[in-house]
């Protein structure tokens, strides 16, 4: 496959889960503001902005930005309606449509009219959010990345197009969960409850049916990062992540397969997967915001180790004549 279409699925698959976890994310950030007035609103919108990497966001958490106070508006204008930001849900869902033209001969039909038309109905999403509040906007696009993965899911075959599109899924989503989980566990009494967390990664319902009982803050935070059946938690993802890396290295480099990891991707995914596998929880959750950093580094790491491996386009080698005796 041509280093330029899979570079394109790629971040396919990163963009359209980037816009989905920042649709939950801020939906419940802002439902906590509706539903409870006792909330500092500055506070808690400086501490998202902090824990998202937004460049407007000074870094410190309770702090101003340096142009505009940390307020609701802010947050729905860097998050969600920038445009020229990859980071926010219009931007995010804009490049995946971009993407996907520079990959439509890999791509089946349907993804890309499902890509085409939620990048069209965004113009029109975006004033109905901004005139009749944000959640129609962040329920659509929910919706409509559903959609995408499941179009792949059940269009595309399990060839190296699928691998690398899933490829940036995981990855994303690894980051992504750790981000939310960071908001309950470093926002200090702006968090919100472990309850709407998990609400806001879709495994409130899994967690109540898998422990019977009451959301436990320990038990809440070991199943979003060791979980091996729920999709969205963070173990769940590298398990993914690592499982394509292995294909790719399989399908790419010959007797791959006597020679182990062959990759630095594999390498940086495989010892994240290991530590969360072998770490006692215990240990694991007292270690955990130093925990969270270093998944958040891992992904960056393992990005740009893929991009080196499989999108760097090769110099073409040159024979160099030998210099007569």
């Amino acid at each position: 496959m041509l280093s330029r279409i899979a570079e394109s699925l790629f971040w396919i698959g990163r963009y359209v889960e980037r816009a989905d976890d920042t649709a939950r994310i801020l939906d419940v950030h802002t439902q906590r503001l509706v539903e409870d007035p006792w909330i500092d609103e500055r506070r808690a919108c400086a501490n998202l902005l902090a824990l998202m990497g937004s460049p407007t966001a000074v870094g410190v958490v309770g702090r101003e930005t340096a142009d505009r106070e940390a307020d609701t508006e802010l947050v729905l204008d860097t998050l969600a309606f920038d445009r020229t930001s990859p980071s926010s849900i219009v931007g995010a869902l804009s490049a995946a449509r971009e993407n996907a033209r520079g990959a439509r001969e890999v791509l089946s039909a349907e993804i890309w009219e499902s890509l085409n038309v939620t990048h069209n109905a965004l113009p029109q999403q975006r004033t109905m959010a901004r005139r009749y509040g944000p959640h129609s906007l962040f329920r659509f696009v929910r919706e409509r990345s559903a959609m995408v993965f499941g179009l792949a899911d059940a269009t595309m075959s399990r060839d190296e197009s699928w691998l690398f599109l899933i490829l940036g899924r995981s990855l994303e989503r690894v980051d992504m969960t750790s981000r939310i989980i960071s908001t309950r566990v470093l926002a200090g009494d702006a968090a919100p409850s472990w309850t709407l967390v998990l609400r806001s990664t879709g495994a409130y319902e899994p967690y109540l049916r898998t422990y019977r009982g009451m959301v436990n803050s320990s038990r809440a935070a070991e199943f979003l990062l060791l979980d091996r059946l729920f999709p969205r938690s963070v173990f769940a993802a590298l398990e993914q992540a690592e499982a394509c890396l292995a294909e790719l290295e399989r399908s790419t480099i010959r007797d791959a397969a006597r020679i182990g990891v062959a990759g630095e991707a594999h390498r940086i995914v495989g010892r994240a997967r290991t530590m969360l596998e072998f770490m006692g929880t215990p240990e694991l959750l007292a270690q955990l915001p130093s925990r969270l950093e270093e998944l958040q580094r891992m992904c960056s790491a393992a990005s740009a180790a893929v991009t080196h491996r499989f999108f760097t386009e090769q110099a073409p080698q040159v024979w160099v004549p030998e210099e007569a005796g």
